[in-house]
């Protein structure tokens, strides 16, 4: 015997063993550490729609107590869904949901855990591991005025239209969001100002009024934007939210704007109207502050033909509200006007291109103020139509400042909004939805 040897050879068994050893807590690493990333990930995944679904359910109550009930409901009822039972032999459970207000502001903080049993690394003396998550979504306060076409050509699918409005209210909290209505056609009303010194809105009563809406007129788009815009400046610079938003829907591309015509005679038309153009004539001159009301008088010069002898042309500037030169009516861009209503054929480029030139006008101003536009399109607006065969959406899309807007419009600089076509009437909802949904990602 060798006494050496024999050394060497107890060495390599404690060599052997520790080795094992190491292996084996190598493979319970690999093994129960893989089962355990695994779970974790999904966990997270869960927690996280949790935490969001319950930001977004927050709007279904009338009130703080009822809030936090939808809020931790629809949390539950995520995390479920993300993660189900004995997921790798996991017992996933939510532990808490924490609903919390600060002025315009929600926070819900979700902690759930997955605790589950070990195979290899019991010999090691674990018996289970305990993947943990938590999550937090901040939903910040918004400000939004909800703009609404009106015009007659929607009087078709006006029960869809009201039907996909009043859902898209709902999805905003009535306690913490400050939210207006207006609607237009040929004129514009404010049914709901925006609350400018509280917080929240009645929805009910804007329920109501969107049940009322008459669609008939024409399409004066600038109208719906300068209130939507005027609404949101209305609050106080420090009342108001971290997130403003106006929402503009429309089935056709402008045909009208609010003016104060040049009359050969002031005295016949001393006020100034929304000027209509029907691709045939000027079609007349409307209240401002109403759907679809001619003003009548001496301003019926602009709809019976004699537009060409009593008027001398239009204003360089849009007046319609204001003395302010801050939207040029006359101007060399986007598309050429000019004051001239001589004739037939200058008064429908000048008429159609100025309709379309300034609800785009004032998105720009609005995104220059930190307002995000989104705007929703129905029906004919890949069509093109006006003086200028334009196709209708490139105004939706350049108010909504998209990627796909025509080039001159585009400023990925400026809050960059959404626009979504709604092809049929099937179409509405689901893309109103859309619009909520990426509106209330941004508040987050």
């Amino acid at each position: 015997m060798h006494p050496p040897y024999q050394r060497q050879r107890g060495a390599v068994l404690i060599m052997v063993v520790l080795a094992m050893l190491v292996l084996l807590a190598l493979v319970g690493l690999v093994v129960d550490g893989g089962l355990a990333y695994l779970v974790k990930a999904r966990l997270n995944a869960a927690v996280d729609a949790a935490a969001l679904a319950g930001a977004r359910a927050v709007p279904a109550g009338k009130n703080q107590t009822e809030q936090t009930a939808s809020a931790k409901t629809a949390a539950a009822t995520f995390f479920a869904a993300n993660i189900p039972e004995n997921y790798l032999m996991s017992r996933p459970a939510l532990l808490s949901t924490d609903v919390s207000f600060d002025k315009g502001q929600v926070t819900v903080d979700v902690h759930a855990e997955a605790p589950m049993p070990v195979s290899v690394m019991q010999l090691m003396g674990f018996t289970a591991l305990n993947p943990v998550a938590y999550a937090q979504t901040i939903r910040k306060d918004l400000d939004m005025a909800f703009v609404v076409d009106t015009s007659g050509s929607l009087s078709s699918s006006a029960a869809a239209v009201r039907a996909s409005a009043k859902s898209f209210l709902n999805k905003f909290n009535v306690t913490q969001d400050r939210v207006g209505l207006i609607h237009f056609a040929s004129g514009a009303e404010v049914d709901n100002p925006i609350d400018a010194e509280g917080r929240g809105f009645d929805r009910n009563a804007m329920l109501a009024n969107i049940d009322g809406f008459q669609f008939n007129g024409n399409t004066a788009s600038v109208e719906g934007m300068w209130h939507a815009r005027n609404e949101l400046n209305k609050i106080p610079l420090l009342a108001r939210s971290s997130l403003r938003v106006i929402v503009f829907f429309s089935d056709g591309a402008p045909t009208a704007f609010g003016s104060t015509l040049k009359f050969n005679n002031p005295a016949d038309c001393p006020r100034p109207g929304v000027l209509a153009h029907n691709d045939a004539a000027p079609s007349g001159l409307y209240a401002l502050d109403r759907e679809n009301t001619s003003i009548g008088g001496g301003c019926n010069a602009v709809s019976n033909n004699k537009v060409k002898t009593t008027v001398k042309g239009l204003p360089d500037w849009y007046d319609a509200h204001d003395n302010k030169k801050e939207f040029p009516i006359v101007t060399a861009g986007p598309r050429e006007v000019t004051a001239s209503l001589a004739s037939d054929t200058e008064a429908w480029r000048n008429i159609t291109r100025a309709a379309r030139n300034l609800p785009e006008a004032v998105a720009a101003r609005a995104r220059d103020e930190g307002i995000y536009v989104f705007t929703l399109g129905m029906g004919q607006l890949k069509s093109k139509t006006g003086f200028d065969k334009e196709v209708g959406e490139n105004v939706l899309k350049c108010m909504a400042n998209v990627a796909d807007a025509p080039a001159r419009c585009y400023n990925p600089d400026k809050p960059v909004g959404m626009y979504c076509y709604a092809a049929t009437e099937a179409d509405l909802t689901p893309c109103f939805s859309r619009l909520a949904s990426a509106i209330l990602r941004i508040s987050k």
